[in-house]
């Protein structure tokens, strides 16, 4: 049981990567330096202050950029992988395997491939907002996404279970919307 909501723990963080690179990193540093969760050998890092404190930093800065018109669709573009890191590395340093391989496969596989589906998600979000309101609705867009990181992320340290699943449903939701995009029929002008 306490591979399982390791697993999820690291999956729900991952995710939000996806909304916020840096928000669920910091969120899980506290947890770490408050003691609330534990992470596997060789992450210790994540729980010193040098860290919290380059993290707190890292993710002022983006939530700032978010807010500007042009900065958020450039912003989207280099995320996208730096996400996909960030969410191996969550997933990686709390999942307790004693097989390397299989731990990185599942810091990789599950943490990035969700926080990179996510970001992507977001990414058409915003790329769709900006084309149908110039931009204007982008700050309610990146609003959103601040609520959703900074929510998820301190469900899953509290109640990673429930975190694994709302995951789930947000993935089912981006799913959904892209596929629904790819069946509209093209219109000619």
């Amino acid at each position: 049981m306490e591979w399982l909501l390791s697993l999820c723990l690291g999956i729900a963080l991952s995710a939000c990567c996806g909304f916020r690179i840096f928000v669920p990193m910091l969120v899980a540093s506290l947890a770490v330096k408050l003691g609330w969760i534990a992470v596997t050998p060789g992450f210790e890092w994540l729980g010193g202050w040098t860290a919290f404190f380059l993290l707190a930093t890292a993710t002022i800065v983006e939530i700032g950029a978010y807010y500007i018109p042009w900065l958020d669709n450039a912003l989207d573009t280099v995320a996208t992988p730096i996400a996909f890191v960030a969410g191996t590395i969550l997933t990686t340093s709390f999942v307790d395997v004693d097989v390397p391989m299989l731990k990185w496969g599942l810091g990789l596989i599950a943490g990035g491939g969700t926080a990179g589906l996510i970001q992507a998600g977001t990414s058409l979000l915003r790329i769709g907002s900006t084309a149908t309101t110039g931009g204007l609705g982008n700050p309610v867009i990146a609003s959103a996404e601040n609520i959703a990181s900074f929510g998820l992320s301190f469900i899953a340290v509290l109640l990673p279970l429930i975190a694994a699943f709302l995951v789930l449903l947000i993935i089912a939701f981006f799913i959904r919307t892209m596929l629904a995009r790819g069946r509209q029929p093209v219109r000619s002008k």
